[in-house]
């Protein structure tokens, strides 16, 4: 899951760099060795192909992240920003070793399933080639506030529904008088082991806000899950959101791991 937004909005950020609905926005990158490239206003490097040994996979991003900063420099400067997924002891040091800091980090929090929780709100599947529209509106003003979720797009929805993965059964979509005013995503992980069921984005309308309806979508996208056969639910939130860790750990949530993006400031040369 991504968030728990403003005043109650609940959010979720897909298990991508960041997530909640990842988009390329990347431009070519002036880096020789291909991985540095633009995203948004930062450069992020990808050290995802890091050795397993840990002492070569330590030296080898040690040396990237020294590469990479004389090629922002030389390129004007900029933030340079580098993901540790999951924990990761070897990156973690490497970036704090070269002076980066933390500039955002993202809980994965798992709970068991089924919750045992009654909820009580009427929803239904999303349905292709009629709900985009709807749903883009709904989910950029609940997530305006947002560095990735923000600003989606109808041809954005149409190609997350051409993914192997997507079921409109699992994209829960609630209304009133008429109208949408909250969802809950759902994206089934098959290729795990045991396979993982997770709140991939949730929204409600501002409009809509003080109802209880993060919760109430939130069960409903678990008992889902549940009724799939998902034995455990999954999500993503920042781990600065208090509201949304408070929400998600009263509903039996624990922080499973830990993604952080590093940053440093790089100066032209």
């Amino acid at each position: 899951m991504r968030a728990l937004g403003p005043e109650g909005v609940a959010g979720s950020l897909g298990a991508v760099p960041p997530a909640p609905l990842p988009r390329d926005r990347a431009v070519p990158a002036p880096a020789p060795t291909g991985r540095l490239r633009r995203v948004g206003t930062r450069w992020e490097l990808d050290l995802s192909d890091l050795p397993a040994d840990p002492d070569a996979a330590r030296a080898e991003a040690a040396a990237a992240v020294e590469q990479a900063v004389r090629e922002l420099a030389a390129a004007g400067g900029g933030t340079l920003r580098l993901w540790s997924r999951g924990d990761d002891p070897v990156l973690d040091d490497v970036a704090r070793s070269a002076g980066m800091t933390v500039g955002r980090a993202l809980h994965q929090m798992r709970r068991p399933l089924p919750v045992g929780e009654p909820w009580d709100l009427e929803v239904r599947p999303f349905v292709p080639g009629q709900d985009e529209e709807a749903w883009v509106e709904v989910n950029n003003r609940a997530f305006s506030w947002h560095p990735e979720q923000a600003d989606q797009t109808v041809e954005d929805v149409r190609r997350l529904a051409r993914e192997p993965w997507f079921d409109p059964e699992g994209f829960l979509l609630h209304e009133a008088d008429g109208r949408l005013v909250g969802f809950c995503w759902t994206k089934v992980h098959a290729d795990e082991d045991p396979p993982l069921g997770e709140i991939f984005v949730i929204g409600v309308d501002p409009s809509a806000h003080g109802r209880g309806l993060g919760r109430q979508l939130v069960l409903a996208g678990l008992d889902h899950l549940h009724r799939r056969g998902i034995r455990i639910g999954m999500l993503y939130t920042e781990a600065d959101n208090e509201p949304a860790l408070a929400l998600y750990r009263r509903l039996g949530f624990h922080v499973h791991s830990t993604d952080r993006a590093w940053d440093l400031e790089v100066a032209p040369a």
